[in-house]
């Protein structure tokens, strides 16, 4: 006879009806020890009629593991780190874990508080997908949990950390818009604070100065990875009458915010002005016309972050590579 649902049935209970130890049923449970046959059908069957629901949390704590790993990301509704967080948990899943996730909405104070709860939650490790925390903050936390960051060139006993090569993804991007004929490049910026902006910032200028073309700082606009970011660089450069053939958008959704701006001016895209996205979002396949942009392999990233954190946490892995950004040519731009 089945127990009734509403009430918990105890390992105690299971090892009475079975007619052995509790400590028998936990060894049988953890696989810990080996269990006669007949035991071990007697317990599978009172398990079975009583409903028993082992307490996988305190099995877990009481081998020190909740085999949990916490991921701190940015914003759950952001099509950019679903990728990652996916190629995480298929890192993870084969060796027992489940991932716990939270936000920090790009905020320090936030992020941190985020970290500090999921380690009170007793998470084995912490994955950080960017953000805002610093270096020595990252440090701090990973004397009490391994930590693997991605966005950060980090080394430690219990931490490590790795970035996608953000200064080639640009030069390749404003390479091909000098390829297809395009001299008077606008590009939308990301904020001034982070690292990956920097970098993409430093491969327009650098594109620009290789193929002996003076980078004119007019065509440079503020923005910040948001897609009204997007919309006003680009109504800026137009109210301004600014000139330009071609646009460079730090990350796909400040493209997305561009081409709005474009289409409420009754510009056209490609046939008026080509544009060019970074990061290669599910979306960008199905803007009008599809976005080019390049592409970051987040899934990936994911899959790396996931190996480096069960090689932090004891077992063997082989080494993960850093996954390289490609250029994916698709409708937004033309040759002129």
């Amino acid at each position: 006879m089945k127990n009734d649902e509403s009430t918990t049935t105890t390992l105690y209970q299971v090892a009475s009806a079975a007619g052995v130890s509790p400590a028998t049923v936990s060894r049988f449970l953890n696989g810990t020890a080996k269990v006669s046959d007949d035991k071990r059908r007697m317990i599978e069957r009172v398990i079975q009629e009583l409903n028993y629901k082992p307490n996988r949390l305190a099995q877990s704590l009481k081998m020190g593991s909740t085999r949990t790993i916490g991921v701190l990301t940015q914003a759950l509704e952001s099509g950019y780190f679903n990728g990652a967080m996916v190629g995480i948990e298929d890192a993870v899943k084969s060796a027992g874990y489940a991932l716990l996730i939270m936000s920090g909405h790009w905020h320090a104070d936030e992020e941190a508080e985020r970290v500090e709860l999921l380690i009170g939650r007793r998470v084995d490790g912490v994955a950080i997908l960017t953000g805002k925390l610093s270096d020595e903050q990252i440090l701090d936390f990973s004397r009490r949990v391994p930590i693997v960051a991605f966005g950060r060139q980090l080394a430690g006993e219990r931490m490590q950390g790795f970035c996608l090569d953000n200064y080639a993804g640009a030069c390749e991007a404003v390479g091909y818009l000098v390829q297809q004929g395009h001299r008077r490049i606008a590009f939308i910026t990301g904020p001034a604070d982070h690292a990956d902006a920097r970098a993409r910032l430093a491969g327009y200028y650098d594109t620009l100065a290789r193929h002996r073309i003076d980078a004119d700082p007019e065509l440079v606009v503020p923005g910040d990875f948001q897609e009204s970011g997007g919309l006003l660089a680009v109504n800026q450069l137009l109210s301004a009458n600014r000139r330009f053939t071609a646009i460079f958008a730090s990350n796909d959704l400040s493209a997305y915010g561009a081409r709005l701006a474009l289409y409420r001016r009754n510009i056209r895209v490609p046939e008026d002005i080509s544009i060019v996205g970074f990061d290669d979002l599910h979306s960008s396949m199905y803007t009008t016309p599809p976005l080019t942009t390049v592409r970051q392999p987040l899934y990936e990233v994911g899959v790396g972050i996931g190996r480096r954190m069960l090689s932090l946490l004891g077992h063997e892995q082989a080494p993960a590579e850093v996954p390289p950004l490609s250029l994916i040519v698709r409708e937004s731009v033309r040759l002129v």
